[in-house]
């Protein structure tokens, strides 16, 4: 009898679907727009003149990626050290 139901509400539904009257077809507005060539070159200007350094700092090298940011991040409070119940 469920099934029977279930079948008859779900043919109802699909021709109810099928009625509908959707014949709303849009006309869209297409806009045209001109192309423009150019055919000059901007070539880029390189100056061969460097500036010196002023500073002489010294490079470090770290054996792990991100070391300090790890070792800033690792900080200890005091509350983070383990207390016997």
């Amino acid at each position: 009898m469920k099934a029977i139901i279930t079948l008859i509400l779900v043919l109802l539904f699909g021709a109810a679907a099928i009625a509908q009257n959707t014949t709303t077809d849009v006309k869209v507005e297409v806009s045209q727009m001109g192309i423009v060539l150019d055919s000059s070159i901007n070539a880029p200007v390189f100056t061969s003149e460097i500036a010196p350094a002023k500073e002489n700092t010294v490079a470090r090298l770290y054996r792990f990626k991100n070391y300090r940011v790890k070792k800033a991040l690792s900080f200890n409070t005091k509350k983070n050290n383990p207390k016997l119940a």
